[in-house]
């Protein structure tokens, strides 16, 4: 047997892994607590699903997706000092870069930032000559102060010279080594956004090289030899060798992969989500198999971005979720995340959780001693669950974009919570190997490609122009590992731009495919 894929999912309570052949049949699956360094919980979950394996030396691809990046922006640790260099003026003065960042944030993160003359209009033409002596002088001044330099330039994805441009000039004055972020690389169109991601992308750059040295050599330590990959927040794919340049691109990647794991499991590609972990919920909604995109700006630790994430709804709602009935019943958004396992008291511990609800309700089997529940009062396990499916019910609503009822897949460790029937939903699913559909829809993702720019219909026509857009994102998808023979278009979005003369449109296409053998 060849061809095995070795997918691994961390999350704030359990870190899973499992093992897949080229069919997509799980054939080893584990799921461990994840450990205060996640390393160590990513070593114990490869050693647990590869002891289950009759061939390790079978598996030529792995995997990874991992919380470490969000969690770096959410607690303020671990992030490198960056230097921003904006491609702007004049046009952009009056709004520095970071302005709207809390005030915590930036403190760690921004050091010396600049506005130099540069930048493009809407359709490519230039704002102002890039000027080469000011970003010259910006690298010389910011390198021995920062770890990283972050570069945006006003409309790059209608032109990128600039951006390229201005890191070969800090590349010959801070050294060909010195770390630069280009926003044409991370972003879509919106200056100050796309800046944003930019910046934090550069900030994550060391903890993005940590976590692929930590994966790496969790592989070599396995006895693996193997093309290992790390997940983006679309579903899709990057090298690991792109992950620790764009690391930002992988915020969010949890979820996302969870919801292409439903859908694979459960042979569904229209229906409704919900990953219950042990701390949270999400409710996404998938469209042809993946994640509908969210179309509003997504903020990232208190930041704004435009980078792709898939359209959540998030709930602290999970099976380590505390349970109180003080002055009526409170639940969550408090956890006691991956301690469920010492703390519940069906585990003999001293703290309500959700798991003890779910125990005690019947909903969950094989998890605790229900014995050690025996004093807990029926009417605050009907209240509790009622809140539950009051709340599960809720997000399935709002997560719809129209009253047709639609399949509801339960997912994640905490999956036993979600109720067996819910107004709006026409039958809920639990999918074998739902606990790990995180790690299973890691091992299955796709390698892919996308373009977002904008065209004259006016001047190139409107099909020569779509035509191009696909063109470009098929080039994308098959640079990123794709097998050139089945890549396929799955999103296609036009937004004619109507304000501005030349028949613009902005055209966003993505294109997918399995990764080539």
């Amino acid at each position: 047997m060849s061809g095995l894929r070795l997918g691994v999912d961390v999350g704030g309570t359990n870190t899973d892994a499992v093992v897949v052949d080229s069919s997509g049949t799980v054939l080893a699956a584990t799921k461990t607590a994840t450990t205060p360094e996640p390393i160590g919980g990513i070593q114990s979950a490869v050693a647990a699903v590869l002891a289950q394996v009759e061939d390790p030396a079978a598996l030529d691809k792995a995997m990874l997706g991992t919380t470490h990046p969000t969690n770096a922006i959410i607690r303020r640790q671990d992030l490198d000092r960056v230097g921003v260099l904006r491609l702007a003026a004049p046009s952009s003065l009056g709004v520095r870069p970071s302005a709207a960042w809390p005030e915590d944030l930036r403190d760690i993160v921004i050091g010396r930032s600049e506005i130099v003359p540069g930048g493009f209009e809407y359709d490519g033409t230039p704002i102002a000559s890039l000027d080469e002596d000011a970003v010259r002088r910006f690298g010389a001044s910011s390198a021995p102060e920062v770890s990283a330099i972050a570069v945006s330039c006003a409309f790059s994805p209608a032109s990128i010279d600039q951006e390229l441009r201005a890191a070969e000039l800090l590349a010959e004055e801070c050294g060909a080594d010195f770390p630069v972020s280009l926003s044409h690389t991370v972003g879509s169109l919106g200056l100050l956004e796309r800046e944003n991601a930019t910046i934090l992308n550069a900030s994550l750059l060391t903890v993005a090289k940590r976590v692929v040295a930590g994966f790496r050599s969790t592989l070599t330590e396995a006895g693996l030899e193997v093309e290992s990959f790390l997940t983006q927040n679309d579903g899709t794919l990057m090298a690991v060798d792109e992950a620790d340049k764009y690391p930002v691109l992988t915020v969010g990647s949890g979820p996302t992969n969870s919801m292409r794991g439903a859908s694979a499991l459960a042979g569904l590609s229209d229906a409704l989500v919900i990953d219950v972990g042990g701390t949270s919920a999400d409710v996404g909604i998938l469209v042809d198999g993946f994640p509908r995109e969210s179309t509003a700006s997504v903020e990232v630790g208190g930041v704004r971005t435009n980078f792709r994430m898939p359209d959540l709804i998030s709930v602290g709602l999970g099976g380590g979720s505390i349970v109180r009935n003080g002055d009526g019943l409170s639940v969550g958004p408090d956890s006691v995340g991956y301690d469920v396992i010492t703390e519940a008291i069906c585990m003999g511990g001293p703290t309500l959780t959700l798991s003890d609800i779910s125990l005690a309700a019947g909903r969950l089997e094989g998890f605790g001693d229900p014995a050690l529940l025996s004093g807990l009062d029926a009417s605050l396990t009907d209240a509790a669950i009622g809140w539950v499916d009051e709340r599960v019910g809720v997000l399935c609503e709002r997560m719809k974009a129209s009253s047709t009822a639609l399949p509801l897949i339960a997912v994640g460790g905490g999956a036993h919570l979600v109720p067996q029937s819910l107004r709006g939903v026409s039958e809920v699913l639990w999918p074998p190997h739902h606990s790990v559909a995180n790690a299973f829809g890691a091992a299955i993702a796709e390698a892919a490609g996308s373009i977002d720019k904008v065209y004259s219909y006016d001047t190139d026509g409107r099909e020569a122009c779509l035509t191009s857009a696909r063109e470009e994102a098929e080039d994308a998808a098959i640079r990123a590992g794709a097998d050139a023979h089945n890549v396929r278009i799955t999103r296609i979005v036009e937004i004619p731009m109507t304000y501005v003369p030349g028949g613009r449109c902005r055209v966003i296409v993505k294109a997918v495919g399995p990764l080539s053998s």
